[in-house]
C-alpha cells in the first residue's frame, strides 16, 4: 500500500470565488498512480472551504447570494474589530461563511484509477477572503 503527499497551490483572484479543481485532483491522482484507494484534501486555511457539488454557473451564484443573506456584509463582527481582535483583514464574514460550508476536508474514493465522482459532480474550492495564494494538501493512499 502506498501513501503518499503532494500539494496544490490556488490563486484566487475575487475576494468570494468558487473554482472548479476537479481537473487539477485528476492530474495528482495520475501522478500518484494509485489504481484503488482514497484520496483526502485538505484546505490549509480557515477561510476556505472544498466542496462536493455541481459547478454550474446559475448555482454558483446561488450559493454567493446564500452566502450573502446568512451572513450580511454590513453587519457588524467583534474579530474586526481592534478593541476585541488583533486581525486587520477584517474578514470575519469569511470566517463565519467557513462555518456554514464546512471543513475544508474532502475525501474521495479512487476506483480502477479513476476518481469516484456522480455525474454532476465536481470538487470545488471555495474562497472566502481573496484574493491570495492558497494551499491545498492532498493524501492519496491505496494500491
Amino acid at each position: 500500500m502506498k501513501i503518499l503527499f503532494d500539494q496544490l497551490s490556488i490563486r484566487t483572484t475575487e475576494r468570494l470565488q468558487l473554482l472548479d479543481i476537479t481537473g487539477k485532483v485528476i492530474e495528482a491522482l495520475k501522478k500518484a498512480n494509485i489504481r484503488d484507494g482514497f484520496i483526502n484534501l485538505s484546505s490549509l486555511h480557515t477561510t476556505t472551504s472544498i466542496l462536493l457539488n455541481e459547478f454550474q454557473s446559475a448555482l454558483l451564484e446561488d450559493i454567493r447570494g446564500m452566502l450573502g443573506r446568512l451572513v450580511d456584509d454590513n453587519d457588524w463582527y467583534r474579530h474586526n474589530s481592534a478593541e476585541f481582535s488583533d486581525c486587520e483583514r477584517r474578514n470575519a464574514v469569511s470566517h463565519l461563511r467557513g462555518l456554514i460550508l464546512g471543513t475544508g476536508t474532502l475525501c474521495l474514493q479512487v476506483a480502477k484509477g479513476k476518481l469516484v465522482l456522480g455525474q454532476f459532480q465536481s470538487v470545488i474550492f471555495a474562497e472566502l477572503d481573496g484574493p491570495r495564494e492558497r494551499g491545498l494538501q492532498i493524501q492519496l493512499v491505496g494500491e
